[in-house]
């Protein structure tokens, strides 16, 4: 699937493919040398997520070397740091992990002259969370009553990443922080954010004394409203929990299940009134 684009690109295969949900990926050098990354989507929104990618032109994201329908090339990054790994050591580093990714996200949410290519509404995601509290109603019912007060009243509406979680943000060199793999959406940058406290790939994303440390941490980097960016980790929580349970994933449904509960009580604890 890869040598169409190696020969009309002149690249070197430069490591082993990577094989993911909806793409696949293969570490590349480019005939300057350059280290690059040929991404081929199989989805529709794979697809989306690369013109966005294009439109963001290097500019909080890996800068787009060449496209050609399916096909994606791209800066490679080099370092070796992960926000992730930063995340789960708590503490400082992962107060360092959430701020560098507030700064990406304020890179990518910037104005720009050029409009953003064709995006899909966030609300639509949301069908998902409200399927599953028909079904299973407690936390995921009053997380479906949350979102749906927050798309009804939108705030701050930019394209957004999608998914911007710690593995989606890469080291291109010092302190160059950058994002990849964006989805086909646009809404309140809030939802954006709110991902730095609901990852569902973070282990003490659950953990109540992680959460009210890393909350005011990103509403003030990110110049959120505290309140409404904890009502945004609810429901982001409840549709990673939506979207496991379509999947017969129940330990992650679980998992996802723990941290929306764990902000809907911080929220109580900061008596904010239930929509």
């Amino acid at each position: 699937m890869f040598e169409t684009y190696l020969l009309r690109w002149q690249l070197l295969p430069d490591g082993a493919a990577i094989h993911t949900h909806g793409s696949d990926l293969l570490p590349v050098t480019t005939r300057d040398g350059a280290p690059a990354m040929l991404k081929i989507a199989r989805w529709p929104e794979e697809r989306a997520g690369a013109a966005l990618m294009q439109w963001w032109d290097g500019d909080g994201a890996a800068r787009v070397l060449q496209a050609d329908h399916d096909a994606l090339l791209m800066e490679r990054a080099t370092g070796t740091r992960s926000l992730l790994q930063e995340a789960i050591q708590g503490g400082e580093q992962d107060d360092h992990a959430s701020q560098s990714i507030c700064a990406v996200l304020d890179r990518l949410h910037a104005p720009r002259e050029l409009a953003p290519p064709p995006l899909r509404p966030l609300a639509e995601w949301f069908g998902a969370v409200r399927l599953q509290a028909a079904r299973h109603g407690g936390v995921l019912a009053h997380c479906a009553r949350l979102a749906d007060a927050l798309l009804a009243q939108p705030q701050d509406i930019v394209a957004l990443h999608g998914d911007p979680h710690h593995s989606n943000m890469l080291e291109f060199g010092p302190q160059d922080w950058r994002a990849i793999d964006p989805k086909d959406r646009f809404g309140e940058r809030g939802f954006d954010h709110a991902q730095i406290l609901c990852n569902p790939d973070l282990p003490t994303a659950p953990d109540a004394a992680r959460m009210a440390r890393q909350w005011p941490v990103v509403a003030r980097q990110g110049r959120l409203e505290p309140l409404r960016l904890l009502r945004w980790t609810a429901a982001h929580a409840a549709l990673s929990a939506a979207w496991t349970l379509e999947d017969e994933d129940m330990a992650a449904a679980a998992h996802e299940l723990a941290t929306a509960e764990t902000a809907l009580q911080l929220l109580a604890e900061a008596g904010d009134s239930p929509p």
